[in-house]
Parts: C-alpha cells; structure tokens; sequence
C-alpha cells in the first residue's frame, strides 16, 4: 500500500467519505455533460432495424431450413428445419423452395426434426 495514506481507521474513513462524495460529483458532471453533448448533435437518420432472434440481439435470425452436404459422418445430403440441432455446424442456410427442391431431387429429410412434413404444407 501507499505510504501518503493515513494509518488509522478514523482518518482513513474520513478519506474514503470524501472519495465517494466527490465520486457522486464526477459522475454528476459526466452524466450533465453527456446529456448537453445529445441535445447538441443532430438526430441519427433512421433505419430499419435488423432482423434479430429471440436468442439474442447478437445472433442472426434462424433460416426456415438448412442442407447438410454429403460428406464425412453424413452418408447422403440431409435437408433439416433451420433450428434442427441435428444438423451440426455445417448447415447452410437454404429457402424452403430450395429445400423443396432438393427433397424432390433425393435428398433424405433428416430423422428428427422431420423438415418433409413442414415442407410439404402448402
């Protein structure tokens, strides 16, 4: 610890008031000064806001379907509703009318979550 402090408790509790009362006048100032500085700057032009899910401001919105490929640990081209979590990692966001397609071509609907049976609802 600093040697410029005081070595006892009651000075030290008289320095720690001061330091929280002038902490209230700084945060006081900050938040007038602030304040002044919005009422200053024009208005942001306004846009439309992003789509966003219900997972979180940070997320990209959820696609309605997905395609995995045929590769490693998945024997033939996998079609998949856009929240399956049987998809893995490797999804690729597709439209319905894709995923319609590929379907019709031979893909195989995935086992649980069943995108065939959504897809097929017109």
């Amino acid at each position: 610890m600093g040697d410029d402090l005081p070595p006892d408790p009651a000075r030290l509790r008289v320095l720690e008031t001061w330091a929280a009362h002038y902490l209230t006048r700084i945060r006081a100032r900050i938040a007038a000064v602030e304040q002044q500085q919005a009422q200053q700057q024009p208005p942001a032009p306004t846009a439309a806001p992003p789509v966003r899910s219900a997972a979180g401001p940070d997320r990209a919105r959820t696609p309605d379907s997905g395609l995995a490929e045929a590769g490693i640990g998945v024997p033939a081209t996998e079609i998949h509703r856009g929240d399956c979590w049987a998809g893995g990692r490797s999804l690729v966001a597709v439209s319905a009318e894709r995923a319609r397609a590929e379907l019709a071509d031979g893909a195989q609907p995935c086992a649980v979550c069943c995108p065939d049976r959504v897809l097929t609802r017109q």
